[in-house]
């Protein structure tokens, strides 16, 4: 089966239709995928006729339908919850199945354990964005996987820049600095916004003032991509200006050190899911 095949023509199912699940299942419809081939399982009828009215896709009643009719079964569920789902139709993945997991620290090793005939076994990582088609989607895959490399940075391509990421400790952190970083940055605008209406800017404004503030730095160095950040931040730092002075400050209060630790705890937690 050629990589083109595998995710092209495929029927794509998902086991899990939550936040995440339908931001793909609106990403691959972006990028061109006819509604019928894509199936899904919900917990209730009212969500399954949600999911067939918003999207016009096919709905199934259970997840053993999607592991048997489909060629592309994504496991869109938490991660504490998982092994619940996938056990009891553990032996409907048979051996040409391609399985894409998003479950947030459950190694492919793992999977491999609890699906047992299925050797093509995907994980990614996406970040919300991916509602928008402005996402980061990592993944990485089984060995027996490694061809399909190419075909699965096509077939996501809708959803936003895709990266490949070593198993382990580089999965991890790209799953905290660009899975659970959007969650970091949102925290960062809220201070941004909350100093902005201490100073006499209604709520309204002080929003406005900060997604352009972010927004703006985003595309300026996107526009400039063979530049470093460092050298687009010298371009706005005047020695002993205004910009200098809050840099100085935040240096002094080591807000890098802060963000580091943040970043060690979240990979922790994601060891912690893995283990459980």
């Amino acid at each position: 089966m050629s990589t083109f095949h595998s995710f092209k023509k495929a029927k794509v199912g998902f086991i899990g239709a939550g936040n995440m699940g339908q931001a793909i299942i609106r990403g691959l419809l972006a990028g061109g995928m006819e509604p019928e081939r894509i199936y899904a399982t919900a917990k209730t009828k009212r969500k399954l006729d949600y999911l067939t009215e918003k999207y016009g896709i096919k709905t199934l009643k259970n997840n053993e339908e999607v592991a048997d009719l489909c060629d592309v079964i994504f496991l869109a569920v938490k991660p504490q919850d998982l092994y619940d789902v996938i056990e009891p139709i553990s032996k409907t993945f048979s051996e040409e199945k391609i399985v894409i997991s998003l479950a947030a620290g459950i190694s492919i090793s793992t999977l491999q354990k609890w699906i047992f005939d299925c050797k093509k076994i995907i994980r990614i990582m996406p970040n919300t964005p991916v509602n928008l088609g402005r996402g980061l989607i990592g993944y990485c895959t089984s060995r027996d996987a490694e061809y399909l490399s190419e075909g699965l940075e096509d077939f996501l391509k809708p959803l936003g820049e895709v990266v490949y990421a070593e198993e382990g400790d580089h999965f991890q952190a790209l799953t905290v600095a660009c899975g659970s970083g959007v969650g970091f940055v949102f925290e960062v605008m809220i201070y941004w916004q909350e100093w902005l209406e201490e100073h006499g800017f209604n709520r309204e404004d002080a929003r406005k003032m900060v997604l352009q503030t972010f927004l703006g730095a985003a595309e300026l160095a996107n526009s400039q991509s063979q530049t470093p950040i460092e050298e687009l931040q010298k371009k706005v730092v005047s020695k002993k200006g205004v910009t200098d002075a809050g840099l100085n400050s935040m240096r002094e209060l080591e807000i890098e050190r802060a963000l580091r630790i943040s970043f060690e705890k979240a990979v922790m937690r994601d060891r912690e899911l893995g283990k459980q």
